[in-house]
């Protein structure tokens, strides 16, 4: 799908860019000296975490704008799990924006009033990035609803899923919704781990009427992270990832195919297909595994107690630590980055750790997953520093630029432009820009 950047992490996913030669290097920070390689900035009003899609000439972004002024908001590394003082009234808004200039083409309220969960410290009330198919927008403000538009900007139907309360299992907390919904095959797929009663579901793209329902209980109490439709030798499926268990589902009927006991009790990344495997990771409490699962699995495919294979999973790693990052499959590579910014590099087939290297200090978080545009990946720190990481066994470092805002979102990427949801703005990183 060259050209088109279709939804969290692009197409599937799997967060590699199409064409074009990125830039290395750059500076976004007017305060650190001269812009350099900025093609456009534009300001957005309102908080969101959510990442920028591209779809033709367009480029689609939420956001969500307190009446109050500007939302608080508290990034870095700390482990406290209250909720933001942001309770006020909210106006949800999606915007727009020409992608060669970032002229704002049109704007629209989807709704409007008190949220009706609260959120983490750390988090935004629009986290859910938009999915497109060229046909239509889907964009999922969690308790706020989800809404179906043309590209154009007309409203085709919108459904209200009831309070989607999302809290670590045991505690009385509200952290706010996050999973992103699926545009596959005219059907929107979305995962509603949330406290009481969690559920899974497939809707008619066309017109929102629900095709099957899951119930998530026993399989997933809690989760962050954005499902992935999987085609795979004539089977269909979607693939959760959650705690306790990690599960599959029939794409037609919401079937569970299979499922993997798992060790990260607070679920956030995305799972990948490549290579014929199924990539799934998770990391907070007891543990942090990586998994390379086959597609045709079924069953409980958990491993035996001290083992890190099974009939379904060819290979795993206990210890890889990905707790915020979606990994990234490059070659025969997989990427996977810890929220402190230690990055480590595996073989994709068997498993096998190449490096390990930190990128910064130590001293900043890193919430925003990877992309790769060419043989170069870059990884965003919560402060605003773009990592510049050389493809490869061997780890080498190509530059670090400044974005001068906080950057929690993963960039969009396409024909040498990385695209860029910092604190206050959207900003094309691309060569020949000011």
């Amino acid at each position: 799908m060259a050209g088109n950047w279709p939804a969290f992490r692009g197409t599937n996913a799997t967060g590699i860019a199409a064409g074009g030669d990125a830039p290395t290097s750059w500076n976004a920070d007017a305060d650190a000296g001269p812009l350099r390689n900025v093609r456009w900035k534009t300001p957005i009003p309102g908080l969101s975490h959510s990442s920028p899609i591209l779809w033709g000439d367009m480029l689609f972004a939420t956001t969500a704008v307190a009446k109050a002024g500007e939302a608080p908001l508290k990034v870095g590394l700390y482990g406290a799990g209250d909720s933001a003082e942001d309770a006020g009234e909210q106006t949800w808004r999606i915007y727009a924006l020409n992608r060669a200039t970032g002229k704002i083409a049109w704007s629209l309220t989807a709704h409007q009033g008190g949220p009706r969960a609260l959120r983490h410290t750390k988090a935004t009330h629009a986290n859910t990035t938009i999915a497109c198919d060229g046909k239509r927008l889907a964009a999922f403000f969690g308790s706020e609803g989800l809404y179906a538009y043309s590209l154009d900007g007309r409203l085709l139907w919108k459904k209200d899923l009831g309070t989607l309360v999302n809290t670590p299992a045991g505690f009385d907390l509200q952290w706010g919704f996050a999973s992103a919904p699926v545009l596959h095959k005219d059907t929107i797929l979305i995962q509603c781990d949330v406290k009481g009663s969690p559920f899974a579901a497939a809707l008619a793209a066309q017109d929102g009427r629900e095709l099957w329902r899951t119930s998530r209980a026993g399989v997933s109490s809690q989760s962050w992270s954005t499902p992935a439709a999987i085609d795979h030798d004539g089977r269909t499926q979607v693939v959760m990832n959650g705690w306790p268990c990690i599960a599959s589902y029939d794409f037609t009927t919401g079937k569970e195919l299979w499922r993997l006991a798992s060790a990260g009790d607070i679920p956030v990344p995305t799972p990948l297909f490549a290579h014929g495997l199924i990539y799934v990771t998770n990391a907070h409490g007891g543990g942090a595994p990586l998994y390379a699962i086959k597609p045709g699995a079924t069953g409980d495919i958990t491993p035996a107690a001290n083992a890190r294979s099974s009939a379904g999973v060819v290979w795993s790693e206990p210890k890889n630590g990905a707790y915020m990052q979606t990994p990234l499959v490059l070659g025969d590579l997989i990427y996977s980055c810890s929220d402190r910014g230690i990055l480590k590099v595996y073989d994709a087939h068997t498993g096998q750790k190449h490096y390990e290297r930190r990128l910064g200090g130590g001293t900043t978080g890193f919430s925003s997953s990877p992309v790769a545009a060419g043989d170069k990946l870059y990884f965003a720190s919560e402060e605003g520093e773009v990592y510049v990481v050389k493809a490869g066994i061997k780890f080498e470092l190509l530059a670090t630029n400044r974005m001068g805002e906080i950057t929690m979102a993963t960039p969009a990427a396409d024909e040498g432009v990385l695209y860029y949801r910092t604190r206050g703005h959207v900003v094309a990183i691309g060569r020949g820009g000011r």
